[in-house]
């Protein structure tokens, strides 16, 4: 007898609603949900290929420790114990912080995985809780709290001017596509600022600025829409501080200005300023890691949130607006000590008290390899590959080999697992009950799943049950009292007024809040419960209190004898539609989609170096070399290089450096190194 599960898709932070069809306890396809209001009965490739995923021949099924370099499989009781003992050894010979928790996901799509290795992190005693939003989208959120107090979300869907700025939705967030499309049939008009000619850029006005000059384009916007006088004078002067000294500020930064420094013609910056600013709603759409990963990331994303404040745009449709979080039990254990990389960077750990529980994942190495500033001699990862997605992965590849002790929990033999003294199997998201939402912007905002259980698998588990399990060996047991998913869920939920029950009567999910437009005292959580434009709270950390530009440390630009050794640009972090960061590359039918990884870059730059289409070349930066092979593609910019990540085959990260960062938040640039390619 066949059924139909209702659930939602966890292969991403989207949550896309799913159908899964079961027959005799087996899925036998999935589907999109119709009635999703996110996804509305669409599935990306990825999507797609659940079944596959759920059922494949790679998948771990067993715990395993290494032996003389050999895997050997265990019961659960040996691993837990094994890892218990070790654990315990370490904590009394070098000190609670010595352990350090690594989770590579802590988004939506799997709360409980980064929850219960939060809570066991507080109950061992290590500050060191760490993630891969030490290079990834929490500079973003940073960089909007230091100038609103709050996150705020985008909503291209109502705004009648949009500019995508490095970002192509259709690689990356498909369902902003519909999104997007739907605010065009409507009118809207929109803008690209990107390195490639992305889709969207045959729709309306397309700008390609020199790599990492997005700031100098950004304050010469303002320029123009603060010195023709087309700011929103009313909101500026109830809502903001800063304006006198932003004025000031910007005023030699015209668009003459950023044409010589971006290469984007004066011309272009004044009708895209005018545009956007005459706009009854406008809405800047950035990628999500495309300035997090740049040397002058968070200025540039101050930029970006000043242009938005300016023009009025905040919290009205077609903004920038207030969404309201899922408010859950925090199960957090505090720790008292700091982890590891706040010294070097406070803002990346607390804001105004509002402190960030994660210690800076970019520390680490110097912790294990130099024992700076004590050393970590343990490391659990969970729901990450860093062999993989680190920055100087050959410092990271050092890190595993000198580690005491190493476990991994994972679906299949990562990169990282590959390294581990202990190797744990994880569930898919389709064998472990949980929560899941998202943000529905066009129809009322959050959505909340409860995400079923639909089918065992061999003797995987879910990561509340290991850490569960590992806590109450070690004595932790009034840590973690919970006996069963189902109660794990409702403890979560309390907070929220939403109760298991009522979600079991919705299987399809409920909206259990609304947006609130307009701008009151409680929207803007600032010191000064305004739009700080200028950031008193940077000026009192040593940085700019206001964005400005500044040329990379190593560029063409500044070092012009370079070019002759390393003549292009490698753009590094390249996405594509069938994969999430390092998931998915053993799944036979999306690697016939997408077989290998390509340097894409345009036919005349091919033509210069005398590289055919598909054939391999050689990728050289100052840091190491890879070999991939082109794809010529016209819509890349002349004298750059494009590469994806998260190919065990070509790690990109070999070609990237690990000291070269954004100073206020210590995310590495990645997006314009300098590079050589040779044919093979």
């Amino acid at each position: 007898m066949s059924e139909i599960i209702k659930t939602d898709c966890a292969s991403c932070v989207h949550s896309c609603g799913l159908n899964v069809h079961l027959e005799k306890g087996k899925i036998i396809k999935v589907e999109g949900m119709p009635e999703h209001p996110l996804s509305k009965g669409y599935l990306c490739p990825r999507g797609e290929s659940i079944v596959e995923y759920v059922y494949s021949k790679d998948r771990l099924t067993h715990p395993l420790i290494k032996q003389n370099g050999t895997w050997k499989k265990i019961t659960w009781e040996k691993a837990l114990d094994i890892i218990a003992d070790k654990l315990k050894r370490i904590k009394e010979e070098y000190g609670s912080h010595a352990l350090a928790l690594y989770c590579g996901s802590v988004g939506v799509e799997n709360i409980e995985l980064s929850a219960f290795a939060q809570r066991f992190r507080g109950a061992y005693g290590t500050p060191n809780f760490l993630s891969v939003e030490s290079f990834c989208y929490h500079a973003l959120i940073t960089a909007r709290l230091l100038t609103f107090g709050r996150y705020l979300m985008e909503e291209p869907e109502k705004a009648k001017s949009i500019i995508l700025w490095a970002h192509n939705p259709d690689e990356s967030y498909p369902t902003r596509t519909r999104r997007i499309n739907d605010a065009l049939n409507a009118g809207a008009d929109i803008a690209v600022i990107d390195l490639r000619r992305t889709p969207f850029a045959d729709k309306g006005l397309f700008i390609r600025p020199r790599p990492e000059t997005d700031c100098a384009l950004a304050l010469a916007l303002i320029h123009v829409i603060i010195g023709e006088e087309l700011y929103d004078k009313t909101f500026v002067h109830n809502w903001t501080i800063g304006f006198a000294e932003l004025k000031e500020h910007v005023k030699p930064l015209s668009p003459e200005w950023a044409e010589g420094i971006t290469g984007v013609p004066a011309s272009k910056i004044q009708l895209l300023a005018r545009t956007y600013a005459r706009a009854e709603s406008a809405c800047i759409v950035q990628g999500t890691c495309s300035f997090d990963q740049q040397e002058n990331g968070m200025q540039t994303m101050r930029a970006l949130s000043i242009l938005q404040a300016i023009t009025g745009n905040v919290n009205k449709p077609g903004s920038w607006v207030r969404v309201p979080f899922l408010r859950l039990s925090d199960l957090r254990v505090p720790v008292e000590e700091k982890p590891i990389g706040v010294e070097e960077y406070p803002l990346f750990h607390e804001v105004w008290g509002r402190k960030y529980p994660y210690g800076h994942a970019l520390a680490l190495p110097d912790a294990v390899l130099k024992g700076d500033p004590y050393p970590i001699k343990a490391l659990m990862v969970t729901g990450g590959n860093p062999a993989v997605t680190f920055p100087d992965v050959q410092n990271m590849m050092q890190v595993l080999e000198k580690l005491d002790f190493t476990v991994v929990m994972d679906i299949f033999m990562t990169e990282t697992a590959k390294m581990a003294d202990i190797v744990l199997p994880a569930n898919t998201f389709l064998e472990k009950a949980g929560i899941a939402f998202t943000y529905a912007i066009d129809q009322g905002v959050p959505y909340l799943m409860f995400r079923k259980k639909v089918i065992d698998f061999a003797e995987c588990w879910p990561e509340w049950k290991f850490w569960t399990e590992l806590g109450q060996r070690m004595g932790y047991d009034e840590y973690f009292p919970w006996k069963s998913a189902e109660e794990v869920v409702s403890h979560l939920l309390e907070p929220s007024g939403v109760t298991l029950e009522k979600l079991h009567e919705n299987p399809s999910g409920i909206f259990y809040d609304q947006i609130v437009y307009g701008v009151d005292e409680g929207l803007l959580k600032t010191p000064s419960g305004k739009v700080e434009l200028y950031s008193q709270t940077l000026k009192d950390y040593g940085y700019e209190p206001l964005p400005v530009h500044k040329e990379p440390r190593v560029s063409a630009k500044r070092f012009p004898e370079l070019k002759n050794k390393y003549p292009l640009v490698l753009l590094v972090g390249n996405r594509t539609i069938e994969y999430t960061h390092s998931q998915f590359r053993n799944i036979q039918s999306l690697r016939e989609k997408a077989p290998e990884p390509l340097a894409e870059l345009h036919p005349d730059t091919a033509e210069k170096y005398d590289i055919s289409d598909s054939q391999m070349i050689n990728i050289e930066t100052p840091k190491g070399s890879i070999f991939m092979r082109a794809k010529l593609n016209d819509s890349m910019g002349p004298d750059m290089v494009s590469i994806p990540k998260g190919w065990a085959e070509a790690k990109c990260n070999e070609l990237t450096d690990y000291d070269i960062r954004d100073p206020i938040m210590g995310y590495p640039s990645v997006k314009n190194i300098l590079c050589l390619i040779k044919p093979i």
